[in-house]
């Protein structure tokens, strides 16, 4: 994977089965994203930054669990 500008996020990855996006965050944390589509997981890989596309598209939109 890309490592696309970020001083927050490190890297993501998608489950396409249960629809769930890992966002692993330069602290260290490890946040699941749930019922996320194929096709808004595609706009943030995609995007030129992730800390924006994260902020403006992700944040408080999903529910999410803390894995670590």
């Amino acid at each position: 994977m890309p490592h696309r500008e970020s001083e927050a996020i490190e890297d993501i990855s998608y489950d396409e089965a249960r629809r769930r996006m890992r966002v692993t965050f330069r602290s260290g944390r490890v946040y699941d994203y749930l019922d996320v589509l194929p096709g808004e997981y595609q706009a943030f890989y995609d995007a030129d930054s992730w800390g924006r596309h994260f902020n403006a598209n992700i944040r408080n939109r999903y529910e999410y669990l803390e894995v670590r």
